[in-house]
């Protein structure tokens, strides 16, 4: 295990205003974000060693810093975003206080783990295929996907740009909905939440703990939610629209990365190495055929969460696997993750995760999905659920 900050971490904290909405905050960033002197590494040392410094700051680590957040560090992150576990060969994987021996998740691992261990009051990550939904829920963390295009990615790092978006974590629905606020752009698309659907095929692929504890928690909120109603998300399976995911990913960062890799040769970690390198075998037509599915999915998921609808499901099947689990079962629980993450990120709706409780010791997340726009609506269910959430409540 390791710290939470890469070794090229900043010399000095960068202080924001000395006013505004998260004065007196401190925030880590992930290390994709640009910080004008710096260099972005991608958890990756080659790329960092090719890369110059940032010109200027990317635009997330503008709003923050104009709002009054002093950021203390950029934070270890899976190579080129490409795992959902927050295991780096380079750097070490960072610390999950909350589950010893167990991942953080990632890509975003060190931004959660940081927030998690109180080294900041809150952390931007980035979410392609749940790279805060996934370590949100293993840290026991408050953490947003963002609608696709609600905040700008300018200054950050790609990973699959037609699925990246901006997320964030906070160990309160306070904090949390304060960088909401100032983050998010774009157009709000506001309505009041009458109706919950508790996605059956989403509960059917997590464990059996890990579905009683959010059926529990789920009623203990009963009283803040809106009257329920059962549905399947996916109404072919959601291993197709998991497999959409997947190639889309490969072709997007082979696009984004692949002349690098062919030129560089940078060395890859374990799981990485494997990935990139089907990336490279992915072609236009099997991209195509992925994305004729998520036209069909989003089109779907669409009209299924319409404004004033929200969707529960579990954010990940599991705790936190242990540390020391072989490579192929953490590619194996990767495949479970995606079932559960795919479906946000083909409509490019927001999702929010919230610590649900505990499952031997380890916590638990339940997840919202909103509608197109309407990430504001899911921040204030994170307030009025706040009273049932936290990492206390346990099986």
């Amino acid at each position: 295990m390791s710290g939470f900050f890469v070794p090229h971490n900043l010399k000095t904290p960068l202080k924001g205003a000395s006013a505004g909405p998260l004065a007196g905050l401190t925030a880590a960033v992930k290390d994709m974000y640009d910080i004008a002197g710096e260099r972005a590494g991608g958890g990756n040392p080659d790329w960092l060693a090719n890369t110059r410094p940032a010109a200027a700051n990317a635009i997330a680590v503008d709003k923050i810093l104009g709002a009054g957040a002093t950021i203390i560090g950029k934070t270890i992150c899976d190579e080129f975003f490409y795992s959902v576990a927050g295991v780096n060969a380079h750097y070490g994987t960072p610390a999950n206080l909350r589950a010893p021996g167990r991942i953080p998740g990632g890509s975003s691992s060190g931004s959660a783990a940081a927030t998690a261990a109180g080294a900041c009051d809150f952390a931007l990550g980035s979410d392609t295929g749940g790279s805060v939904r996934i370590p949100a829920s293993f840290c026991g963390l408050y953490g947003m996907r963002t609608t696709h295009g609600r905040v700008d990615t300018k200054g950050c790092m790609d990973m699959a740009p037609s699925f990246d978006t901006i997320g964030w974590f906070a160990n309160g629905p306070g904090v949390f909905r304060r960088v909401g606020d100032v983050l998010l752009g774009g157009e709000a698309v506001r309505a009041n939440v009458g109706n919950l659907l508790i996605a059956d095929d989403g509960f059917a692929e997590a464990d059996e703990a890990v579905v009683k504890l959010l059926r529990s928690a789920l009623d203990r909120m009963k009283g803040d939610l809106p009257k329920t109603e059962h549905v399947r998300l996916a109404p072919g399976g959601l291993d197709q629209w998991r497999e959409a995911v997947r190639v889309i990913q490969a072709y997007e960062i082979w696009q984004v990365y692949g002349r690098y890799v062919e030129e560089k040769h940078p060395k890859f970690g374990p799981g990485v190495a494997e990935r990139m390198t089907i990336a490279s075998t992915v072609t236009k037509a099997q991209a195509d055929a992925a994305s004729a599915v998520r036209a069909a999915a989003r089109d779907h998921l669409r009209n299924l969460i319409k404004p004033g609808t929200v969707v529960a499901l579990p954010t990940a099947p599991s705790i936190a696997p242990l540390i020391d689990t072989p490579p192929a079962a953490l590619d194996g629980h990767r495949l479970q993750v995606m079932r559960l993450t795919c479906s946000a990120g083909l409509a490019g709706l927001p999702q929010m995760s919230l610590p649900a409780g505990t499952v031997s010791s380890c916590p638990v997340g339940l997840s919202l999905i909103g509608w197109a726009g309407g990430d504001e609506a899911l921040l204030d269910m994170a307030s009025r659920l706040s009273p049932h959430c936290g990492i206390a409540s346990q099986l």
